[in-house]
């Protein structure tokens, strides 16, 4: 116990926020500007940057006729929008979503769905929600700007010139009744790496569609055939990278260990790894993963089914927001404020507001540690929040 403390303490002081160094756009590749661009500029200015954003969805929100309810085309700012809008979660979407699939989506969406995608359930039943092509775009572009502000960073670009692991879940496990026809739907990780466009240029091993041919099952063993279909197709090739859920990545080091008696840095010389959909990934999973993949940079993502919310700035363990795409809220002890708003230390639920969905709490766990770095701690549980608590008591703020 002491031993745990005294790490807890070295982390605590070794973590202490600097300012961030902003970036400058100037010196963007053109071709990168659409992608990381709008990023890097909602970054001098978060409270701009979200007013912006806001009235953006405000528009597509008018489109529906749950925004029309809630008098989406006659909000003039943030606090118009909290009063009219209520904040909702899965549940009480529940009866709006089963209008889109009888056909009816302007129900509650301003486009119809492109595809349907379900969460892995991790915390609780699994969730089924639409995704339209609005989304697909976020989740595209978002998701491809961790990789790009690495490169530009480093001024390393040869992630890009290799091979991507690929550990995500299959996209055809279930069938759907959509409007009177039938249609397939899979794991949200593994319908966003088939649909993204980037990988049709990045080579992903495997691709998703052999992933999906061996089946939908996710037992130990159905996890095993798919590990060992990457080891076969990437053995030899030269892997670059790896994205995706982080338990799934440490479970396929352990498994090519197991197997084959060899850690995955005996075999490919990894540029960098980019971990999804946990948290703690850089407390938790960051020093396990490097004993098999090597001194590899891991690079956080904060991530879900409904959207590519943050990822990591810098070698900080904490994420920054894509405040360009997404609203931000946080229901703290000391009532709702925008997450930019938070000081250091202050933490509460968040809230995000989505081209598909307008005030949604995701339940997970925010703390601010100070110009625009934050560190999502947890679901919404007593269990979190009674650690969370006692790391404060301890330590002063959450390590």
């Amino acid at each position: 116990m002491e031993r745990h403390i005294r790490r807890l303490k070295h982390i605590s002081r070794i973590t202490r926020v600097p300012k961030m160094m902003l970036p400058s756009i100037e010196n963007v590749n053109d071709a990168l500007k659409p992608i990381i661009g709008p990023w890097y500029e909602s970054l001098y200015n978060p409270q701009k940057a979200q007013e912006r954003t806001l009235f953006e969805l405000l528009k597509k929100y008018e489109a529906s006729c749950y925004g029309k309810q809630h008098k989406a085309a006659q909000i003039t700012c943030i606090q118009e929008y909290q009063k009219c809008f209520p904040i909702i979660n899965y549940q009480t979407m529940l009866p709006y979503l089963a209008e889109v699939k009888a056909g009816n989506y302007q129900a509650f969406l301003p486009e119809p769905p492109t595809c349907w995608v379900m969460t892995r359930g991790s915390t609780g039943q699994s969730k089924v929600l639409p995704a339209t092509q609005s989304h697909l775009k976020q989740i595209f572009s978002c998701g491809a700007r961790a990789l790009v502000h690495y490169a530009l960073q480093k001024q390393n670009f040869d992630v890009f010139t290799g091979n991507i692991l690929n550990l995500n879940f299959p996209s055809n496990v279930h069938v759907i009744d959509k409007n009177g026809k039938k249609e397939t739907y899979g794991y949200s990780s593994g319908t966003y790496a088939r649909l993204n466009p980037m990988f049709d240029r990045v080579s992903l091993l495997p691709r998703q569609e052999d992933i999906d041919a061996l089946g939908s099952g996710i037992s130990a063993r159905d996890w095993e055939k798919r590990f060992e279909l990457a080891y076969q197709q990437a053995l030899d090739k030269n892997v670059t990278a790896t994205m995706g859920v982080t338990p799934v990545i440490l479970a396929f080091a352990r498994y090519v260990q197991r197997k084959h008696g060899k850690k995955p840095v005996d075999l490919w010389k990894l540029q960098a790894m980019f971990c999804t959909s946990v948290r703690k990934i850089q407390f938790k999973y960051a020093p396990i993963l490097r004993k098999y993949f090597g001194q590899v940079p891991v690079i956080e993502m904060y991530t879900a089914t409904e959207g590519v919310f943050a990822q990591q700035y810098d070698e900080l363990p904490y994420v920054t927001p894509n405040y360009d795409a997404y609203v931000f809220e946080v229901v703290t002890g000391k009532g709702l404020k925008m997450l930019h708003e938070l000081k250091r230390g202050e933490w509460g639920r968040l809230i995000i507001s989505s081209c598909m969905l307008p005030r949604y709490d995701i339940g997970d766990m925010v703390e601010a540690a100070g110009k625009n770095y934050f560190r999502v701690f947890g679901r919404r549980k007593t269990l979190t929040l009674i650690e969370h608590r006692l790391y404060r008591l301890f330590f002063g703020w959450l390590l």
